[in-house]
């Protein structure tokens, strides 16, 4: 490793890192997944490194120097600076709550602790001992890891400053906007998937003996061998794979709602002291990296063992994270149409009126105590298939970049790259209620052109007064269309 990365790592701004669960609150469902930011960063850093210089022992002409190999390990190095207390679920979740006019992204941090690493920790002299030019170096390693400085320059032909148009293909290592083929993503599929117990189909070190860069219109794109488009293929698949058993598992998501709550309640009662002895919050501490530098999951201890009678409520929350007692879950639906739903508090209100014509049950429901949780998987670009952005080579002329479309791949491929999935829960330990709850939410689903949720044998009975309510109802209006999905799953 080189000497510059090693006394990047060895600073207080790196090191905060250890204490920031990769996978956030799916730890609590995996207790293997007791990895942290630190050992990913360290691995992408490793990983950019590999590539940019199997790229310049592989084509020469591409004229790469070691300025640009140390840049591109230093960006992978340090891409994740800015995540906060339990990696996503900061920006995903708590910030969105708390701040909901800002536009905040972890990349965005990453990239303002970057400069406060090498400004705190006087590394500028010593980044130039090693021939980096600070001007372009830094920025350099600002637009790898959260792109474009200047958003203004994205109208023009080549946004980026750091380096020429003739080197862009540098800018596809890291985090790749083009398609999301990077490092970043081969580090944690392997490092997740190791830890999760879940199998990685997609073969990195494979991908990297066919790695290339071609001339496409007149820009260097880094490109793969024809062959490999059914390895890029399972890439995407595990990272939908990964989504839909661990990172979006109904349990580990639950409870990061529930610590969010908790963090929401103490937020104006927590204090974060950052530069000049100017206090901050959870929601705040991003405003000033000092602050920022002392955010970490050691917040979640630190509420938990507190006995300032103002965190009470946020206490109370995460201990019932610590005793199992979760909000219950009610069911996960899909919309039947290609509707796009946008969450909202109306949703949790609807489903709170939804009351059975048949047989209602004889309990109060509060639209407060509802939990609407909207999860969109993809592969990494919505809609859209991301292979139809990557470019290949073929054997017999390495040097022109071809594209290759899914038709000409398999037949057994997805015709739609995105899904949508809602999951309810309710604020209760209750048996009554929730039963009650699941009703509401099974009628719910119903009324507004949802899948039926999948249910437990306690309520087969309630969707067979359904399912005879809608037999009869059809009967009467034989143009009706029925339900999709009426037989009990």
């Amino acid at each position: 490793m080189h000497p510059l990365l090693v006394q990047i790592i060895d600073t207080p701004q790196f090191q905060r890192l250890r204490y920031i669960k990769q996978l956030g609150g799916t730890y609590f469902v995996f207790p293997g997944a007791s990895h942290n930011r630190f050992e990913h960063s360290l691995g992408v850093g490793y990983l950019a490194g590999y590539l940019v210089r199997t790229l310049k022992e592989r084509q020469p002409e591409l004229d790469i120097t070691q300025r640009d190999i140390l840049c591109v390990e230093i960006a992978g190095l340090c891409h994740d600076l800015g995540h906060g207390p339990f990696s996503h679920m900061f920006d995903g979740r708590f910030i969105p709550l708390t701040r909901p006019d800002l536009k905040w992204k972890h990349e965005t941090a990453s990239v303002q602790m970057f400069e406060h690493l090498i400004t705190s920790n006087k590394l500028e002299e010593v980044m130039k001992s090693y021939g980096l030019v600070l001007e372009e170096d830094m920025l350099f390693i600002k637009e790898q890891i959260g792109g474009p400085i200047d958003e203004t320059s994205c109208v023009t032909s080549w946004p980026y400053r750091g380096r020429p148009k003739e080197k862009s293909f540098l800018y596809e290592i890291v985090a790749n906007k083009k398609n999301g083929i990077d490092v970043d993503k081969w580090d944690y599929f392997a490092r997740d998937c190791h830890h999760l117990g879940i199998p990685n189909n997609f073969d990195y070190k494979r991908l990297l003996i066919f790695t290339r860069v071609c001339e496409v219109k007149n820009q260097k794109h880094i490109c793969t061998r024809d062959k490999e488009v059914g390895n890029l293929y399972e890439m995407f698949h595990t990272r939908y794979c990964l989504h839909r058993r661990a990172y979006q598992h109904k349990t580990g998501n639950i409870i990061e709602i529930m610590i969010t709550e908790a963090f929401q309640k103490a937020d104006k009662f927590f204090e974060i002291r950052g530069s000049g002895g100017k206090v901050y919050h959870i929601s705040t501490a991003m405003e000033d990296m000092e602050a920022y530098t002392k955010l970490t999951d050691c917040i979640y201890q630190e509420i938990l063992h507190s006995s300032h009678p103002e965190l009470e409520e946020a206490r109370e929350i995460l201990r019932k994270v610590e005793r199992r007692e979760l909000y219950k879950f009610l069911g996960e639906t899909r919309p039947e149409s290609k509707k796009e739903i946008v969450k909202s508090n109306s949703l949790a209100e609807s489903i709170a009126n939804s009351k059975p014509e048949k047989d209602p049950p004889d309990v109060e429901l509060k639209a407060e105590n509802f939990i609407v949780d909207i999860i969109n998987m993809d592969y990494g670009m919505k809609e859209q298939n991301p292979i139809d952005n990557v470019h290949f080579y073929c054997k017999a002329d390495p040097s022109k970049a071809v594209s290759i479309s899914k038709e000409q791949v398999s037949k057994f491929l997805p015709i739609i790259f995105t899904e949508q999935v809602v999951r309810v829960y309710y604020k209760s330990q209750d048996p009554d209620v929730i039963s009650a709850a699941k009703q509401y939410f099974i009628q719910w689903c119903m009324e507004n052109d949802f899948t039926k949720p999948q249910v437990t044998n306690s309520l087969i009975i309630f969707l067979g007064h359904l399912a005879l309510d809608q037999a009869g109802e059809r009967a009467a209006s034989p143009n009706t269309r029925g339900h999709p999905g009426d037989e009990c799953s």
